[in-house]
């Protein structure tokens, strides 16, 4: 009998009959997770039987590619149960997303959350009867006629997206549904399931189609992960940065001013500048340079860079302004490059670092706009270091430096590297030059591996012009953001013909770093917002301290307190109202104050102060000079 040869991910090797499915070498390892496989870097199920030579990963829960195939299982079910408990409902779409699953109906109406209660036990119930899910393929005229005499209108204009013939489908348990997978073995793997919410969506999401009813859901291989899950969401409502940032008066989004555009309040805005001028002084003190560059730019200038052909779509429309045809800058790192290319450099001046708190603009659609998350113009931390190819390695060692001692000040201990490269097959994406890909990527990898850092590959992640690294930072759902990049560019110095006049006298070409360390001011803050639960750490509240006058008599003693604090640069108020003290200390703690300072008869006869703190309550009275100096040294020590 002819044999395939098998490799697979810990590479050992193996040969078995042709036709040997999947499952079967599943079986050979006496595991139980196994969900799925990727077979030469092609997800499957685990029925496809092996007709060639090939590789082998077995895909888990555990794997984003093993929890797409089973939240798109789940979605089926979902379909399923719906379909038994409303004949008449017709079928739209039932992707995976990035954390479960939804599907589309049009049933005639909302669902309620009695209907969401009666589909998620069915649920449960098709699930119990562990139906094997099977991969059948169906004549694309049989495929029609079934939609059409079924009266399934929005899979057939979805089959008419598609040539297949015949069509593949997944059935189970009499259920069918139009799907390329691959899926799991069987309903019985779905043991926990939790239907979320519903809202309307409109078919393809264009807002002049029919509007659908979507169901959100998720599930898991075992309750306890769901149970977890479900907490951790509880938790992070909790924590949103929309809902503090409305409570703590920290921003605001305001319909006439336009989506997408927050308005910093006073007290957000003093966070903004805290950051502001923390992430210059440590910047300046290692050799940046700060610029201010306009918000505009003639389009010319992006089409030199490239950014006009690879990033288009989230720029904004060019608007014509006399013989110019000016556009709202997406990035700051032409300015940057005409700052640099402003005067002749010697080898002696390099590197040059140019920081800057630069303003950008890119359009995003409005269903994605979300608080300080996802803007529409941002305010990004970026500098662009200009350095000898011989100093590369070392520049790009002080950046990731940098941002190791910016995440030990704002307390994220939980990140991990990720070095993002280019995928070579995908030239549209990609700017095309081997030996310049070659080269930035060996770059990045040396300098990792002098830092002594463990990271991991992920090719296709790239910017267009080079390779970068990208620091990840769990949030509040255990999700990885992007924080901060460092990006080595070979390719802009070469487009706008940098120059450097080297120990030879003669004119040599530099290479750019692109970083950005703190992130855009606007994500940085609703990341802290979540991160602190708005309970910002004392240097970087906005209220640090407020005075609490027991009575009116006592207000004037209270404001030479909150004058001593302001004048050691301490950021205090005074309650002057004339509600009893508890209310007051209850005010502040709504706010998140970090020390409330009660003064009565008592405190202003001995020149002290009550303290209360955030964190441990009543700490009993202080002299006010002991007390600010205090405060002086743990704002100093940013703990």
């Amino acid at each position: 009998m002819e044999q395939v040869a098998v490799k697979f991910a810990d590479g050992s090797a193996r040969r078995y009959p042709r036709g040997t499915t999947l499952a079967a070498l599943a079986a050979e390892t006496g595991r139980r997770d196994i969900l799925a496989a990727r077979v030469d870097g092609a997800p499957r199920d685990l029925a496809a039987p092996l007709e060639r030579d090939a590789a082998v990963e077995w895909l888990t829960f555990g794997d984003p590619a093993g929890r797409e195939i089973y939240w798109h299982s789940t979605a089926h079910l979902l379909a399923q149960a719906v379909r038994e408990l409303f004949p008449q409902a017709k079928l739209a779409i039932g992707p995976p997303i990035e954390d479960g699953f939804y599907y589309d109906f049009d049933i005639g109406r909302p669902f309620t959350p009695e209907d969401l209660e009666a589909i998620e036990a069915r649920m449960r119930e098709l699930a119990k009867r562990d139906e094997p899910i099977e991969r059948i393929a169906v004549r694309r005229n049989d495929a029609v006629r079934a939609f059409q005499s079924g009266g399934e209108t929005y899979k057939a204009e979805l089959l008419e997206g598609i040539s297949d013939d015949p069509v593949s489908f997944y059935r189970q348990d009499g259920f069918q549904d139009m799907c390329r997978g691959p899926h799991l073995p069987s309903t019985g793997w779905i043991k926990a399931v939790k239907l979320l919410s519903t809202s309307g969506a409109y078919w393809r999401g264009d807002e002049h189609r029919e509007m659908l009813q979507r169901i959100y859901g998720i599930s898991f291989p075992t309750q306890e992960a769901l149970d977890a899950y479900l907490a951790r969401l509880e938790e992070a409502k909790r924590r949103d940065h929309r809902k503090l940032g409305r409570e703590l008066q920290l921003f605001a989004s305001v319909e006439e001013v336009g989506q997408g555009l927050p308005l910093w309040l006073p007290r957000g805005a003093t966070v903004r500048r805290v950051l502001e001028r923390y992430i210059i002084d440590l910047e300046e003190g290692l050799g940046y340079h700060h610029v201010h560059t306009p918000d505009l730019a003639n389009t010319q200038l992006y089409k030199i860079s490239g950014h006009w052909d690879h990033y288009r779509e989230n720029m904004y429309p060019p608007m014509k302004v006399d013989n110019e045809e000016l556009v709202l800058r997406p990035m700051n790192c032409p300015h940057h490059i005409m700052i640099y290319k402003n005067r002749q450099h010697s080898y002696r001046d390099l590197p040059v670092r140019i920081a800057e708190l630069g303003n950008m603009y890119r359009y995003e659609r409005s269903g994605v706009l979300s608080g300080l998350a996802r803007v529409r113009g941002m305010t990004l931390n970026d500098a662009h270091i200009f350095c000898r190819p011989d100093q590369l390695t070392d520049e790009f060692m002080s950046v990731v430096r940098l941002i190791q001692r910016v995440y030990e000040d704002l307390g994220f201990r939980d990140y991990w590297y990720r070095v993002s490269l280019r995928d070579p097959a995908d030239r549209a994406k990609f700017v095309h030059n081997d030996a310049m890909w070659d080269l930035a990527e060996h770059k990045l990898r040396e300098a990792m591996t002098a830092l002594g850092l463990r990271f991991v590959e992920a090719r296709g992640e790239a910017s267009f012009y080079g390779p970068k690294l990208d620091v990840q930072v769990p949030n509040v759902m255990g999700k990885d953001e992007t924080i901060s990049t460092v990006q080595i560019d070979f390719y802009l110095p070469e487009r706008f013909g940098l120059e450097y006049i080297g120990e030879d006298s003669q004119p040599h070409r530099p290479v750019m770093i692109h970083r950005g360390v703190i992130s855009t001011l606007e994500r940085m803050m609703a990341f802290l917002i979540e991160l602190y639960a708005g309970a910002f750490p004392l240097w970087l509240a906005p209220e640090q301290v407020r005075v609490l006058p027991i009575a009116d008599r006592h207000l004037a003693y209270a404001r030479r307190v909150q004058e001593t604090l302001r004048g050691a640069g301490i950021r205090a108020g005074v309650d002057a109202g004339s509600e009893r003290t508890g209310h007051k200390i209850r005010e502040a703690q709504l706010m998140k104050v970090p020390y409330m300072l009660v003064v009565g008869n008592r405190e202003e006869e001995q020149e002290t102060v009550a303290v209360r703190s955030r964190g441990a309550g009543d700490e009993g009275a202080a002299p006010l000079a002991a007390f600010t100096d205090r405060l002086v040294r743990e704002i100093a020590s940013r703990r």
